[in-house]
């Protein structure tokens, strides 16, 4: 039967029917007809060879035709090309039309080329919106200061910011704005002449921290500082001092270590003198002797000399004697 209809149609037409169906499929597996629909109905302007356009740039077109349509829902005017553009520049275009949604509706000023801006430096530019209507609150690690009155206080704030959507790009994060509050909590309590004073006025922490203007140059707004808690720490002052006063003893003590050193050197200096004076006169008695016998010789010295010289020597011994003294002092 089936040859028979082959025969009495013809194989010809056939073909042509088989193509054309094929090529029908075809369109239809590229071109999505649905959401072009879908986006006729919402009033999007599309055309077929946009969407194949998108195709063969490989572009899927739900990822730009959908967030158009979210778009023209929310009154917003975009156009194809500029979502296209920042998809193939690596963005996000469904949250760029997202926060550019949220913003219209918190009536902020947002163009889309800001929020592109954003999106593309790598911040989450619908989370900044939503930062915008709703304060963020940051909490600052507990930080250590010392008042002038030497004793130390603990205090940790809370920073309630707000995105500043003008300088997300190339404005600073969290971190930085952290590490300024807890730099004027610092230089608050450190000019604090008593720490009695910090503790009776909390709020002296955050006035003074305001007025310094610690969100310039950050994506942040800085809306209020609160000090969660205060607490006193050591005695920072006290235990400088005992370590001063450790430290001059060991120096005193190594002074009159060295002093006593320097005592004990000149009385080995002082013995050594004596000794060299006793061997010279030692040796000056020994020559003494020698003199004598020359002088002898020489005639220059007589009996009854000698014999006077050695009365003067007993007389002198004996004087000493009966005085107290020993022959060798």
């Amino acid at each position: 039967m089936i040859a028979d209809f082959f025969n009495s149609v013809g194989l010809v037409p056939i073909l042509i029917l088989v193509a054309v169906v094929a090529l029908i499929a075809l369109f239809f597996s590229f071109v999505p007809i649905r959401l072009w629909i879908s986006a006729t109905a919402a009033g999007v302007k599309v055309g077929i060879f946009n969407l194949i356009g998108m195709r063969i740039r490989k572009v899927s077109p739900q990822t730009i035709v959908n967030p158009m349509i979210k778009a023209t829902k929310a009154g917003l005017d975009l156009s194809i090309n500029k979502l296209e553009a920042h998809h193939l520049a690596g963005g996000n275009v469904d949250r760029v039309v997202n926060a550019l949604i949220a913003a219209q509706r918190a009536e902020i000023t947002l163009e889309f080329e800001r929020a592109a801006a954003i999106d593309l430096a790598g911040r989450d530019v619908l989370t900044a919106v939503q930062m915008s209507v709703n304060p963020k609150v940051i909490e600052t690690p507990v930080v250590a200061a010392i008042a002038k009155d030497g004793i130390e206080l603990r205090a940790k704030a809370r920073v309630t910011v707000r995105a500043n959507i003008d300088r997300l790009v190339g404005g600073a994060g969290e971190e930085t704005i952290i590490a300024r509050v807890g730099e004027g909590i610092v230089t608050t309590v450190g000019s604090s002449g008593s720490h009695k004073e910090v503790l009776e006025n909390p709020d002296l922490i955050s006035r003074t921290v305001l007025n310094k203007g610690l969100d310039a140059g950050t994506a942040f707004e800085i809306l209020s500082i609160d000090i969660a808690d205060v607490d006193v720490g050591r005695n920072v002052g006290a235990q400088l001092q005992m370590d001063q006063a450790e430290a001059d003893r060991r120096i005193a003590q190594a002074k009159a270590e060295e002093r006593r050193a320097m005592a004990v050197a000149r009385e080995q200096e002082m013995k050594a003198s004596v000794q060299e004076m006793q061997a010279r006169v030692v040796e000056a008695q020994a020559q003494v002797p020698l003199a004598m016998a020359e002088a002898f010789r020489q005639g220059n010295l007589g009996v009854m000399d000698y014999y006077n010289m050695q009365n003067i020597q007993a007389d002198t011994t004996m004087r000493n004697a009966i005085a107290g003294k020993g022959e060798d002092e």
